[in-house]
């Protein structure tokens, strides 16, 4: 019996009709010389930086695996299935191979899940790589945020203290009183109250 197979597109719209239907022929010759049974086409004409509820074709690809509505997902090249990164990507395979869905890539022999051992393996390692990546990313990230405190910059999105106090020291030093300076910021009487407690503790 043969195996049920899906096969899923994406192009951009300034790579033209031709790129998208030369990719469909292609894929299509490929899964009849393999002999699966073509079962579903899915298109997008999305970014691949895009995550699947702003992809409506790869969406629906996924609710069609989920309801194990094919076997098998053929792709052009991971860059074209997805580029939301490795982690992102890595677990979407993850996620198809959780629901028995195998997948190819046409331009990537190497990415072929048709051997269960081969399988195994390679989610194995895509899974270490997207790891080693995560541990990378989180680093430089940690390594950034440590450099711009030694040199005093603002770490995140400034306090509402920090976004009113300017204007609050300027109403203490008019004379205007917490219910005014209430109207004025748009803050709750107690928050004023507050605020005017930690600017005259700040000197």
């Amino acid at each position: 019996m043969k195996e049920r197979t899906a096969i899923y597109l994406r192009v951009s719209t300034s790579e033209g009709k031709q790129t998208e239907e030369n990719q469909r022929r292609e894929l299509r010759e490929f899964v009849e010389d393999e002999g699966y049974e073509l079962v579903g086409e899915y298109v997008d004409h999305e970014s691949g930086r895009k995550g699947r509820n702003e992809r409506e074709a790869f969406d629906r690809m996924f609710e069609a695996a989920e309801s194990r509505e094919f076997d098998v997902l053929v792709f052009w090249s991971l860059d074209r299935f997805s580029r939301e990164g490795i982690h992102k990507t890595i677990s979407y395979l993850r996620q198809l191979d959780s629901l028995s869905v195998g997948f190819r890539s046409y331009t990537e022999p190497y990415l072929n899940t048709d051997d269960e051992l081969v399988s195994h393996i390679l989610l194995s390692v895509l899974s270490y790589f997207a790891e080693y990546e995560a541990k990378k990313i989180s680093r430089r990230t940690k390594a950034g945020i440590e450099r711009a405190r030694e040199e005093g910059k603002q770490i995140g999105r400034p306090s509402k203290f920090d976004e009113h106090k300017g204007e609050i020291v300027k109403m203490i030093e008019e004379g205007a009183s917490k219910a005014e300076m209430s109207r004025q910021t748009g803050l709750a009487w107690a928050t004023v109250d507050r605020y005017v407690k930690r600017v005259k503790e700040l000197g």
